[in-house]
């Protein structure tokens, strides 16, 4: 199916994908531009035989050459975007300030707002961008507003810009157009997005006294080693043998430690760009996951956080019309944990075969009863989302009085820490003082 508008060419594939027995339609945009006569860049969607997204950029000199790629690779295209160039600038990409959710919220319901008072959505977005405080989201803005008016849908205007907006938001907006409940829509997403990232700055903040205390630690100790430590040696090296035992192990361990720095610098330099390069891998990476949610109450932390944000946006999805596949495949992308990944993938191969969603989640072993049980009870009543909400909330409390208890954990160990590398120093430099004194 081909469309045009001045100097570009609007093409739509459509892919069958089956869900719960039936068929339906995915739709993906192809907007091509034509530059002066430099080999044009693409970027791509497609999916491939076991039904999984795939997302990449490719280089040819035609939009038919980029599928054929697609098809010798057992890939079936869903969207083709070129990346169009001009006056040295990409479209589709931002520079400059970055934009938060907050911005993306504010916009999301002046939006909604303005649209539910009856304005036009072009005139509607160009008034927004005229009073947006932060530039890059008012070019984005100005140039969706100019996309609408020249007539593409806000859909394929702002999945351009699926970086800014997220799949989820992207997604929400399409289920919102095409249902004729955009309004609706916008609310849920500015309400997501402004809860987006609650649960991840409770968490940052809460790491922020232990990350202050040990960093506090790390100066002391380097402090006495360098300052202090040194001045009391020149006093010792006079009494030789004198020295008690205590002093004369604490002054060897010092010998030996300030003697190696150079390769103590390199051995931690070696194993942090290993650790690095081991976790890029796919086996590592996953290996790092997996270690990070076995440590004692982090692990759990890190497990329920992410369970809390799960329920929250599975819940905004389904509400605003997505489908349970296509949500799925929003929520394999909102982590960076490879074993939570593998888990929301394992249930969404399970829902493609017909499975029911509490089911599909419960073998896959990794989320809680609770949010299972959840969830069949949404299935049951019909009431899903709003099950989910629920489910949410209570995961987020779960994660406040998890961080408590991690806290209430880690300020003590700190606090006698940082008291027993000052006492052992003391004890070292002062006994020999002590004993002359006696």
């Amino acid at each position: 199916m081909r469309h045009r508008y001045g100097g570009g060419v609007l093409k739509f594939f459509a892919k069958p994908i089956a869900v719960n027995g039936r068929h339906r339609k995915r739709k993906g945009l192809i907007f091509l531009v034509q530059i002066g006569y430099a080999m044009p860049t693409y970027e791509y969607v497609a999916w491939d035989a076991a039904g999984a997204c795939k997302q990449g950029v490719k280089t040819a000199d035609s939009e038919e050459a980029i599928l054929s790629l697609l098809r010798e690779e057992s890939l079936t295209p869903v969207s083709i975007a070129e990346v169009a160039v001009q006056d040295g600038q990409h479209k589709g990409r931002i520079s400059g300030k970055r934009i938060k959710s907050q911005d993306l919220s504010a916009f999301c319901w002046q939006l909604g707002t303005m649209i539910g008072g009856g304005l036009p959505i072009t005139t509607a977005i160009f008034t927004i961008a005229d009073e947006m405080p932060n530039k890059s989201l008012e070019h984005i803005c100005k140039d969706i507003a100019a996309r609408l008016e020249q007539g593409q849908t806000l859909t394929e205007a702002v999945t351009l810009y699926e970086k800014v907006f997220g799949r989820l938001g992207c997604a929400m907006i399409m289920a919102g157009e095409s249902s004729g409940s955009l309004t609706l829509a916008l609310g849920r997403l500015a309400e997501y997005y402004e809860n987006r990232d609650k649960l991840i700055r409770k968490v940052r903040g809460a790491m922020a006294y232990p990350m202050f205390v040990v960093g506090f630690i790390i100066v002391i100790i380097i402090a006495m080693m360098t300052l202090i430590i040194p001045r009391f040696t020149q006093m010792f090296a006079e009494l030789g043998d004198k020295l008690p035992a205590f002093t004369r192990g604490f002054m060897a361990v010092y010998d030996t430690l300030m003697s190696n720095v150079p390769l103590i610098l390199i051995a931690v330099t070696v194993s942090a760009v290993g650790l690095i390069a081991f976790s890029k891998t796919r086996s590592g990476h996953r290996k790092l996951s997996a270690f990070v949610l076995k440590i004692p109450i982090f692990g759990k932390i890190v497990q329920m956080a992410f369970v809390a944000t799960f329920c929250k946006t599975l819940g905004t999805l389904v509400s605003s019309g997505v489908s349970v596949i296509d949500a799925f495949t929003i929520l394999s992308t909102m982590s960076s944990n490879e074993v939570l990944v593998e888990g929301v993938q394992e249930t969404r191969e399970r829902l493609i075969k017909g499975m029911p969603i509490a089911k599909s989640m419960e073998a896959t072993g990794l989320f809680p009863g609770v949010a299972v049980k959840m969830v069949h009870i949404g299935e049951e009543s019909g009431s899903l989302a709003a099950v989910l909400d629920k489910t949410s909330d209570y995961y987020a409390r779960k994660v406040e009085l998890l961080i408590g208890s991690l806290l209430g954990l880690l300020e003590p160990i700190l606090i006698v820490s940082v008291g027993a590398i000052v006492l052992v120093v003391l004890l070292a430099m002062y006994m020999p003082i002590f004993s002359m004194s006696a």
